[in-house]
């Protein structure tokens, strides 16, 4: 009888999800530590020539460091910080694994006035990107009773909606959609939008509207 064998699970590695994402860089200190100094020191005007003079360390020594390829003791740090006018816990700073996370409880959710928002359309902000060049918006959006339709919201971005209670006819530029609970759409923003006919009220729906925070 021939025996089973299982296969050996992936490398945690190796594991990946469906997402296209490109995987997120990996930061060393070493790399952290080198790119606040070439930022500091462009910041001053200062060649590595100009900078390495004043610290007392070679130009290729610098320049190593600046990249992130050798990890500088405590006392060429000390000396380089010194050379640049600042706190040796400065060059620190941008090593510390920042890892943003918005949570929000159920109960905590905020109730926003958007621009554009008709009579009868309530908006809770589920969380914020907080910080990046991507804003990033979820919003639970609930159509009541004496919600009126609209098709004239319009901004930057894309947006994201997900279906959850209720049955809307939604208009995205040219072309409606019927939307009953578990549809979603992903849509370019650009255009104008909006529930066009609320067939069963009230509604409520997932939107998650992304956009680069320079277009606000």
């Amino acid at each position: 009888m021939a025996s089973r064998t299982s296969a050996a699970p992936a490398d945690a590695g190796e594991m990946k999800t469906a997402s296209g994402a490109p995987q997120a860089p990996v930061r060393t200190l070493e790399r952290a530590l080198g790119g606040q100094i070439r930022q500091r020191r462009r910041q001053q005007d200062l060649s590595v020539a100009d900078l390495a003079g004043a610290a007392g360390i070679s130009t290729g020594m610098l320049s190593k460091i600046e990249n992130g390829q050798i990890s500088p003791s405590l006392s060429t740090l000390q000396a380089l910080a010194h050379a640049l006018g600042a706190p040796l816990s400065s060059l620190f700073a941008a090593s510390e694994d920042r890892q943003d996370c918005s949570y929000v409880r159920h109960d905590q959710t905020v109730v926003i006035e958007r621009r554009g928002t008709k009579a009868g359309h309530v908006y809770q902000l589920l969380g914020h990107a907080l910080r990046g060049d991507i804003a990033v918006e979820p919003f639970l959006i609930t159509l009541q009773a004496d919600a009126v339709p609209h098709i004239g919201f319009q901004h930057a971005g894309m947006e994201f909606i997900y279906m959850l209670s209720g049955e809307v006819i939604y208009r995205h530029g040219e072309r409606t959609y019927r939307l009953t609970p578990g549809d979603a759409m992903l849509f370019d923003s650009g255009a104008p939008h909006g529930p066009e006919e609320l067939v069963q009220r009230p509604m409520t729906y997932l939107s998650v509207i992304i956009y680069p925070r320079n277009a606000t």
